[in-house]
């Protein structure tokens, strides 16, 4: 089939090796928030029974980022669209028949959290009933069961590269490392069973906890866990106190390092409050704690030993179940309440009053960002909805933020590209070098007189691509890389292994 194309078709690919041509930023919140509005709220209504939601989680993917999954108490689990049109005349219970994608029976329990993998075609669920669950989002079938706990598995968290990967928390104390990919013998009803590769008990004990030989949930419970970005590294929390640790998952047997808010207590800060959440933003530098003393803490992974670099304030942290999450952009910190209202904080400015979220009744529970959406969010109360919000400002900052800041190449200016690509009176002997065109071209051109920019691979790149190769190299003489064992991926090699968390940063410095 011939194809014709029009005269200008070259010069529209000339012009734009040239010149360039626009791409669409992805825009930020930034300090152009100023308030939000909602718009709508849906009900969690199965059959004539109300119950409030617990956990909640917009997809990661761009395509879907507009889909949020909800999780109750009666082990239902929701998908709603939150572009559909809500009427302010509508009740919650009308909106979630209007926006409700799909929903199906999780567990015979309260689900405690979900978590989207695999480009949103699976969703992890934790519950009550001491499983995880696998499921496939389009047929809404139960692929495994992840089983070794023996409490309620309070929060999941994937490896950020592998998803096959998860590590979970639970109220018995314990966290634990599973891989999907593992096979099992056993199986129930057509569901495969997966027990861990990895189990971690007694995380977080407290100090009269560890003299007894059955300590109290509550004195042990993991509250919250999260898979940090260098892909090694997990971060535990727990009821018992305020202490954020740290651990590496090739060798677990005790922490890599550890941090809390009050670095040396005085005598009125010894008091042990729990966390009841970790977030972390999109670059894995910053992680948001939420406090029972009413506080949201932020540390800096690269200063954990200098303890919160902020904390925000103005909150009512009364429950567990009340969570907070940073901004993909780590600029804003959003928190549920026990006054029934939501909270917007600005990063930079953490003295600032808040922007305070009011049409909830009751306790504001788990809350969420839309990652692809900027400043659309979410909230859950125990008055039986789930809000949506949007900011109110269309305009978006300009600058970037401190978290995004990423290195720029120089390009040479168009007129001078011109100049090299059409100007067909230069003749440059064959072994001429790169200095020499720039120095010719400098003094026939005086007028706008350009040093050409060093492009140069930088010294720390060099390292890792050449470790990259070797790391092949060595992984391929391991015996567990050779059988294919998915173990082989939390087991490295000696060689190549990092010390500590911060080694992951300073590498891509």
């Amino acid at each position: 089939m011939e194809i014709s194309y029009s005269p200008s078709f070259y010069q529209d690919i000339r012009s734009r090796e040239l010149n360039g041509f626009k791409v669409r930023k992805r825009s930020y919140i930034g300090d152009a928030v100023s308030d939000f509005r909602e718009i709508g709220a849906v009900g969690l209504e199965h059959g004539s029974d109300i119950t409030p939601p617990l956990a909640i989680s917009f997809c990661k993917s761009s395509r879907s980022s507009h889909i949020l999954a909800v999780s109750d108490e009666d082990g239902y689990v929701s998908l709603f669209d939150t572009r559909s049109q809500f009427p302010s005349s509508s009740c919650p219970q009308e909106n979630a028949d209007k926006a409700r994608v799909s929903e199906w029976i999780a567990h015979n329990n309260a689900v405690f959290d979900v978590c989207w993998i695999k480009d949103d075609s699976q969703i992890l669920t934790a519950s009550g009933d001491q499983t995880m669950k696998v499921w496939d989002v389009q047929e809404k079938r139960c692929i495994a069961v992840l089983m070794g706990h023996t409490g309620s598995v309070k929060s999941m968290s994937s490896h950020p590269t592998n998803p096959n990967i998860v590590v979970s928390g639970s109220r018995d104390g314990s966290f634990g490392l599973w891989d999907i990919r593992c096979n099992s013998n056993s199986s129930r009803r057509e569901e495969l069973c997966i027990c861990s590769t990895a189990m971690i008990k007694g995380a977080h004990l407290s100090p009269g906890a560890k003299r007894l030989r059955h300590a109290k949930a509550t004195s042990m419970s993991i509250t919250s866990v999260l898979y940090l970005k260098d892909g090694l590294s997990i971060a535990t929390a727990g009821a018992v106190d305020s202490i954020v640790k740290f651990w590496d998952t090739r060798n677990m047997k005790s922490t890599i390092t550890q941090t809390c808010p009050h670095l040396e207590p005085s005598a009125k800060e010894r008091r042990l409050h729990g966390i009841s959440s970790l977030s972390q933003d999109m670059n894995g530098v910053f992680i948001s704690a939420s406090c029972k003393d009413n506080r949201i803490y932020l540390y800096n992974l690269l200063q954990l030993e200098k303890g919160p670099t902020k904390s925000f304030s103005g909150c009512q942290i009364e429950s567990f179940f009340v969570k907070s999450s940073i901004s993909p952009d780590a600029a804003h910190i959003l928190s549920g309440s026990s006054d029934g209202n939501a909270y917007i904080w600005k990063v930079n400015k953490p003295q600032e009053n808040p922007i305070i979220l009011k049409n909830h009744d009751r306790e504001v529970t788990a809350v969420d960002w839309c990652f692809h959406e900027d400043g659309r969010i979410a909230t859950s109360s125990d008055d039986f909805t789930v809000r949506i919000w949007n900011s109110q400002s269309t305009n978006c900052a300009s600058s970037r933020p401190p978290s995004a800041i990423r290195r720029r190449v120089m390009a040479i200016p168009g007129a001078r590209c011109r100049k090299l690509l059409m100007n067909e009176q230069v003749h440059l002997a064959k072994d001429s070098s790169t200095q020499s065109l720039d120095k010719g071209l400098d003094e026939k051109n005086s007028f706008n007189p350009i040093s050409m920019p060093k492009l140069s691979t930088p010294e720390a790149q060099k390292t890792r691509f050449s470790s990259h190769l070797d790391m092949n190299d060595i992984f391929e003489k391991i015996p567990d890389a050779a059988l294919g064992s998915p173990s082989s991926v939390l087991n490295a090699p000696p060689s190549i292994k990092r010390k500590t968390i911060s080694d992951y940063f300073l590498a891509g410095s």
